[in-house]
């Protein structure tokens, strides 16, 4: 308990780079993923192939969302549990966790199979690009199922107080990822199947690592008998919790595929793969900044459920500040060197020319994409879901669905660009969405109130800790 304990008596500052360095790191190589896809393929196989790839993405994306639904609300439950000194109740978050995650895996497995030409077309593949998505897709998918119990066991590590080991696992599967892709793409030449069954094996291997922590004697949490026993108020707790990153990718795929069709109709297969490489460097920026907060989530559920609101103020504020630094940053880049960026990716002319507006389009609001992230994902961590599913779903639902019909619809009509409208749109959007978020976090300032006592989510009969068997 010694490791949990500090999260209340350790400056923040310190405890804040502790939790939130190792979680960037673990965010940034877990873009590895797809990035290293992308710059392979982008050499050695072509164009079309990233676009088929970019199809693929949100699909991949609605996949992981359902291991954010439980992942993050696990780990979110176990912090704020954890903060009132109960173990028992941890251990049983950990094991119903591990049910949701079997449950909902076999569900996109099955589904995913059944249905998969009918959902790559959803997504906007063309008779072009289909090949390549559904060659990929078919490898990829049941690989899935060890990516969403490793999203799950690692949010629990780190939340349990080992956020340096929940990076190495992340990170030796990215290590695992790049030299497979090395091996399948380049040297034997695979192709896209290659990068498919990159994929999967690293993150296979990093789910038995992640299993393994909790079946280790050394660890504190582990899985004991007593957890794996369905609790209805353990299953709406942490699915209540996880909905707001779960609605946020669910939304987002949806966007995308949406994005793609508009894409298709304005500039072609060819600015469906600029935006999957635009798309790519965004996401990277995001990690980092969901990582900072994936390290803010620990302390934060913690200070909130042990009543201490002026640590939660100060965990709060400093990672606000470093995020907008982040997001301040990767906008410059992308307004000043985009084409140097796209070249990572590829040496197409076409694809260069198209995605370097995109690439400014689309992150020269990054800051306020930080700032939008970052009170998501604090709601999210103090069990304010409704507040955080708001916060994190105003930008892809509320604004971006209605106006990516509508601007590009009225640059046509003005005689300009329908291309640079779609650009535009998500622009536009980023700002709305940060007005918004700035509203929210206002109506909720009384959690760092001074004697504010947050509501305990629990069933009266079983109040009060029980630490042991």
């Amino acid at each position: 308990m010694d490791k949990i304990q500090e999260l209340e008596t350790k400056p923040v500052g310190a405890l804040l780079l502790q939790y939130a360095l190792p979680a960037v790191i673990t965010q940034v190589v877990a873009s590895v993923y797809n990035i290293v896809d992308r710059i392979f393929l982008g050499q050695y196989v072509g164009a079309l192939a990233i676009a088929g790839l970019a199809i693929t993405l949100p699909i991949m994306n609605i996949i992981h969302a359902f291991g954010s639904l439980v992942g993050v609300g696990a780990s979110s439950r176990m912090s704020i549990v954890l903060g009132r000194k109960d173990v028992r109740w941890a251990e049983k978050i950990l094991g119903n966790s591990m049910l949701l995650t079997f449950f909902f895996g076999f569900l996109f497995v099955v589904g995913g199979y059944l249905f998969m030409d009918s959902i790559l077309e959803l997504f906007g593949a063309s008779l072009d690009t289909i090949g390549y998505a559904r060659e990929y897709m078919q490898i990829v998918l049941p690989g899935m199922f060890f990516t969403t119990v490793t999203f799950n066991l690692t949010g629990q590590i780190r939340a349990s107080g080992y956020p340096t080991k929940s990076m190495w696992i992340m990170a030796g599967g990215a290590i695992l990822n790049i030299f497979l892709d090395a091996v399948f793409i380049s040297v034997l030449g695979l192709g896209i199947a290659g990068a498919a069954w990159a994929t999967t094996l690293s993150m296979a291997s990093t789910a038995v690592v992640a299993v393994a922590h909790f079946v280790s004697p050394r660890s504190f949490i582990r899985f004991r008998r007593h957890a794996w026993a369905p609790k209805l108020y353990i299953f709406r707790n942490v699915l209540l919790i996880g909905m707001s990153p779960f609605l946020m990718n669910f939304a987002a795929s949806f966007v995308v595929a949406l994005l793609n069709r508009q894409l298709i109709r304005y500039g072609g297969d060819l600015a469906v793969g600029a935006y999957g490489i635009v798309n790519t460097y965004g996401s990277f920026l995001v990690m980092f900044m969901l990582g900072l907060c994936q390290g803010m989530q620990p302390i934060a559920g913690y200070n909130y459920g042990a009543g201490h609101n002026h640590r939660l103020k100060q965990v709060f504020v400093l990672t606000m500040k470093v995020s907008l630094v982040v997001g301040a940053v990767g906008a410059l880049l992308a307004m000043v060197v985009p084409r140097i960026i796209l070249r990572a990716f590829t040496d197409s002319t076409a694809l260069l020319d198209i995605g370097v507006l995109a690439m400014r389009y689309l992150n020269v609001m990054m800051p306020l994409i930080a700032f939008t992230i970052t009170n998501s994902q604090f709601f999210q961590s103090i069990d304010k879901p409704w507040i955080a599913i708001t916060t994190s779903l105003s930008r892809q639902v509320l604004f971006l669905i209605p106006l990516m019909f509508i601007v590009p619809a009225l640059m046509v009509g003005a005689g300009g660009d329908g291309l640079t409208g779609v650009w535009l749109t998500c622009t536009v959007c980023d700002v709305l969405g940060a007005v918004l978020a700035v509203a929210l976090l206002l109506s909720q300032r009384k959690v760092f109130q001074p004697g504010y006592v947050p509501p305990v989510r629990r069933p009266r009969k079983e109040a009060g800790p029980a630490d042991g068997e």
